[in-house]
């Protein structure tokens, strides 16, 4: 076991320095062609990148593919800082630029069975106001110079069986998990006054380094071919727990406050949600439309249930057009905020938890837009890209209740967030 979780650790540090997400904590899709595609894929075959999105698909192979890649992700996320007194504007996260990988592997072993294997980055988010410093002028913090970063990272084995019209698959998963919490606040007296030393506040750095868990779970699914060119399709992925030691609770410590009803820090799980998922797809001629429904459990999955995370409905749309040797595809992404907005007018607590999710994990894009196309180097040789944009969403929370405890500060009665997203995906594909 150690072996392994080394050697994802490895992995995540190599190829996913970071990952922030879309559909919540999620990408939206894994792969060129699912990305390109809306991140539909639940009914559609699209190469061994179905490990992930449906592991009954790859009993749709003919062969053995090799398919390895990556997606340059590319956030934009600003903040107007929470207690700030002169009205600062917005400031950027330095959080912007991530890589994460995608590697998987399909073969036939008989008419009736393939054997996958994948290894891909599925989740995070994080940001960076490190460079955004303290206030001198009020003596206050300016979002606390947060840094947050979560990362997920899945291999997946899997086995799937195939008759004519019909195939189930099953996929145990084993998830590595690393997740990063740290931030500065201004050192007050016992007498709530700020403590300046050299004429500048004395800050304090809360965090003890990053965490990181070994989970498992599952995922199965099926298909049925109706017809030649009608196919429909399930699939559920289990939850998988996590906990990453000091940091939720870590961060959370400052803020507790006995006279208020946050009388304890937040709890260490994080825990990656259950997903039910049905699509469909359908031919018409070298024409392929797809659509998938998909349902992220967040209000069941420890640590989101307890920031306020409601479960999120996903719907996803794309178009293929298959050409000699080439293919462009269209989709289309939409899935609410999954952040539910706390009471932060009357209750501390819901003041505290609208400003971690809004400064620390702001997963709040709502809508994706996506374009691709392929194109045959070779006759074993593919080269497939997709370009997803996600457009600015802004969210605007209350959090004027932290003014009654929080360190005798002077709060801002509502703190904002601007969240837009680019990510460029390029997958190759070898198929023998």
């Amino acid at each position: 076991m150690k072996k392994t979780k080394l050697a994802l650790a490895i992995s995540s540090v190599v190829f996913a320095s970071s990952a922030m997400a879309t559909n919540g904590t999620n990408m939206t899709g894994v792969g060129a062609v699912s990305s390109a595609m809306g991140g539909t894929g639940v009914a559609a075959y699209y190469g061994a990148e179905n490990v992930v999105v449906n592991p009954a698909m790859i009993g749709k192979s003919t062969g053995t593919e090799f398919s390895f890649g990556g997606t340059l992700f590319k956030p934009s996320v600003s903040n107007d800082g929470l207690l700030d007194a002169d009205g600062q504007a917005f400031a950027d996260s330095s959080a912007d630029t991530f890589l994460i990988p995608s590697v998987s592997l399909t073969s036939r072993i008989s008419d009736s069975l393939t054997f996958g294997i994948g290894m891909y980055g599925t989740s995070g988010m994080g940001v960076n106001y490190s460079d955004n410093a303290v206030n001198f002028s009020s003596n206050i913090m300016n979002q606390f110079e947060a840094q947050s970063n979560l990362q997920i990272m899945r291999f997946v084995p899997t086995l799937a069986y195939n008759e004519a019209n019909f195939g189930i698959g099953f996929s145990p998963i084993i998830q590595y998990g690393a997740l990063d919490i740290n931030y500065k606040t201004v050192q007050r007296d016992s007498a709530g006054n700020p403590v300046i030393v050299d004429g500048a506040p004395l800050t304090v750095g809360i965090g003890s380094g990053a965490s990181s868990d070994l989970g498992f779970g599952y995922s199965l699914g099926g298909y049925l071919d109706i017809s030649e060119d009608l196919t429909v399709a399930a699939s559920y992925t289990s939850a998988i727990d996590m906990k990453y030691d000091n940091q939720l609770s870590t961060a959370s410590t400052p803020f507790v406050n006995p006279l208020s009803d946050l009388t304890q820090a937040f709890g260490d799980n994080l825990e990656q949600p259950a997903e039910l998922k049905a699509g469909i797809a359908y031919k018409m001629g070298n024409i392929s439309l797809t659509g998938d429904i998909k349902q992220i459990k967040w209000s069941e999955a420890k640590g989101y249930k307890d920031f306020g995370w409601d479960d999120q409905n996903v719907i996803a749309v794309g178009a293929k057009y298959q050409g000699n040797g080439y293919w462009l595809g269209a989709g289309y992404n939409k899935a609410d905020n999954p952040i539910k907005e706390q009471n932060g007018a009357t209750s501390y607590a819901g003041a505290v938890t609208n400003m971690f999710n809004n400064v620390f994990f702001p997963a709040t894009t709502e809508q994706h837009f996506s374009i691709g196309g392929g194109y045959d180097l070779t006759k074993n040789v593919s080269l497939d890209a997709a370009i997803v944009i996600a457009p600015e969403v802004k969210t605007t929370v209350d959090t004027s209740a932290l003014s009654s405890a929080l360190a005798r500060a002077s709060v801002t009665s509502s703190n904002t967030t601007k969240h837009s997203q680019n990510a460029y995906t390029v997958t190759v594909r070898y198929n023998f």
